[in-house]
């Protein structure tokens, strides 16, 4: 699907639209975007439209932008619509709605042939700032403002009417967002039902009356199974409940804050302790102490809160207690760029803390996986008595995609406590006792001949500081003993998607499944033969299973949302091999499945 650029003027800037050579729009294949200055309810009508069309059958994939600003600066809302799967974003947008000018300037030329854009007819600045009408590109001017007030409603009841007269460009039925409304705003009381219903009612009207064509439709259609539109936050809080999760500390920081958000209410539902700390250091601390009195314990920061929780890290490792740790990325260093994107923390997740100590790092991909891999990070917890690490980021962790309703069967916790018997007082536990494996019976506070020391010096059996060489060595090979084990209790450490032999083979990890398995698809279509090679563990490293795929491999392309490519780092000190063709992309945006099909034909 080859494509080029065809730049035209407009009266304040210069834009671009990309052509393709596919057929034009069709049926069920929209990508809508709203923008608009915070405090407009951008977030509420991205997330209005994209349940809509979820509620009808549809396949979403959601994705927010704002700046990390107290109050105002642009905010944007996409939502690419699909019967298929849906795994990630585009850059192509079908129908762009305006509520201001800036939404004009920054993304008009995302808007393809045959799209449109919609802007807010009641702005002064806008009304003489609307896209060249030409063939290629519609342009519908609606009085969002107007049509609010005149059913009664107040100016932020823009967004409403903004979702309405998308949905009715697109034919689709109002009764799907209606019930929306009314499940939305019944809390809040049968007056607030009403005048969003009016206002939406009101602005579906509008443009059916006055933009009656549009080339894109949505019709809602049978979908086969349940589904839910979910981020991957939520899905590590729900895979964590899962797991048997009793106790939650953290403090907020964008991109992990949604967790501690989803739990906070579920305390009483699940019998959790969920703490909000005073800093992101007594957050890892209470994990840790939490961990060692008996309960599975979770804490989730992004790379400046968790910069402060390495100390408490490495005590973990030290004392031989599970703990899992969600580390959200977002570029850096220092602040960064608080409200977007980069996996720019895997080296650091890797060493994190003085020393050498076992740790376990997972990325997944997906909701589906955030899921699965936080069951899979608690059992590994508890039963090698390690930290485990979860890397997500801004995107994955905030991106709703609908997926199909996770697996029920439920969890068996593994047996982890040493059974221990009442001795004298003066004995005490052989709590870290030199094993095979590495993992030496446990024991909680109050056990009966369960009394050691929990000593973050380096220590004897039984927890009792030994600074001997000999100790020394036996603990740490000990310790480190423990990964070893690991194979067994992670069954997909990577996974090959696509043909065993293909003409390119794409190497990455997290968030970027998404947009890599789009562009597969697309250049399916246009008869290239690509495969993607998705690292799920991160430490310890997969390195027969990876070596053996790109020593096949006849072309190999890593692609990654850092500057230095710290995967490719990993897999040279690894296996030796270089991935030297790269995608890079660390300006704070996800890379998208053109920008993919682009640099590999």
């Amino acid at each position: 699907m080859k494509f080029a650029i065809a730049y035209y003027k407009h009266k304040f800037c210069q834009c671009h639209v990309n052509l393709y050579n596919d057929p034009m729009p069709q049926t069920n294949k929209l990508n809508w975007k709203i923008g608009g200055e915070a405090g407009y309810g951008i977030l509420s009508a991205g997330e209005l439209f994209a349940a809509a069309c979820a509620h009808g059958g549809l396949q979403t994939f959601a994705y927010l932008e704002y700046p990390s600003l107290i109050r105002g600066g642009h905010n944007t809302y996409q939502v690419l619509v699909r019967e298929d799967i849906v795994r990630s974003h585009s850059s192509h947008i079908d129908l762009l709605v305006a509520l201001n000018q800036a939404t004009i300037e920054k993304h008009l030329g995302e808007i393809v042939p045959g799209g449109a854009l919609m802007y807010d007819a009641d702005d002064p600045t806008l009304k003489n700032y609307a896209c060249p009408r030409s063939s290629e590109v519609g342009c519908f001017g609606v009085p969002f403002e107007t049509i609010a007030k005149q059913a009664g409603g107040e100016k932020v009841m823009r967004n409403a009417v903004a979702v309405a007269a998308s949905l009715a460009l697109c034919n689709y039925p109002l009764e799907k967002l209606i019930n929306l409304l009314v499940r939305i705003f019944g809390k809040k009381g049968q007056r607030m039902v009403e005048l969003n219903t009016l206002a939406a009612k009101a602005g579906y009207e509008y443009v059916r009356k006055n933009y009656p064509d549009f080339a894109y439709y949505l019709v809602p259609i049978e979908a086969i199974e349940k589904r839910m539109l979910i981020n991957g936050n939520d899905a590590i809080a729900m895979g964590a409940l899962k797991a048997g999760l009793k106790f939650f500390a953290a403090y907020p920081m964008t991109p992990a804050s949604s967790i501690l958000n989803f739990l906070a209410p579920l305390e009483r539902e699940y019998g959790l302790v969920v703490k909000q700390t005073e800093d992101e250091i007594a957050a890892m601390n209470m994990v840790v102490g939490a961990s060692f009195a008996g309960v599975r314990a979770m804490t989730a920061t992004s790379g400046g809160g968790f910069s402060l929780m390495t100390e408490a890290l490495g005590l973990a490792g030290m004392v031989e207690v599970p703990a899992v740790v969600v580390l959200a990325q977002r570029p850096g260093p220092a602040t960064g760029l608080p409200t977007w994107t980069e996996q720019g923390d895997l080296r650091f997740a890797l060493h994190a803390a003085q020393g050498d100590f076992p740790r376990v790092v997972l990325a997944p991909g997906d909701p589906e996986e955030c899921y699965s891999c936080t069951i899979s990070a608690f059992t590994v917890a508890e039963q090698l008595q390690l930290p485990v690490l979860i890397l997500t980021d801004k995107y994955l962790a905030e991106a709703r995609q609908t997926m199909p309703h996770f697996s029920n069967e439920p969890f068996v916790a593994p047996e982890v406590l040493a059974k221990t018997e009442q001795v004298s007082a003066d004995v005490r536990f052989n709590r870290y006792v030199d094993t095979p494996s590495g993992v030496s019976p446990r024991s909680l506070p109050g056990q009966p001949g369960g009394v050691y020391v929990a000593n973050g010096d380096e220590h004897e059996d039984t927890g009792l500081a030994d600074e001997s060489a000999e100790m020394r060595n036996l603990q740490m090979n000990k310790r480190m003993r423990k990964l070893q084990s690991v194979k067994n209790l992670i069954s997909n450490p990577v996974t090959l998607y696509g043909p065993a032999q293909a003409d390119v083979t794409i190497v990455s990890w997290g968030s970027t499944k998404g947009p890599i398995l789009e562009a597969i698809a697309i250049l399916t279509l246009q008869g290239k033969t690509a495969n993607f090679l998705q690292v799920r563990l991160l430490e310890p490293f997969p390195v027969k299973e990876v070596d053996t795929v790109l020593r096949q491999a006849k072309r190999r392309v890593l692609i990654e949302n850092n500057f230095s490519g710290q995967l490719g780092g990993l897999i040279r000190e690894k296996t030796g091999i270089e991935i030297s063709e790269r995608l890079l992309r660390y300006d704070g945006r996800p890379i998208s499945p053109e920008e993919i099909v682009e640099s590999i034909t």
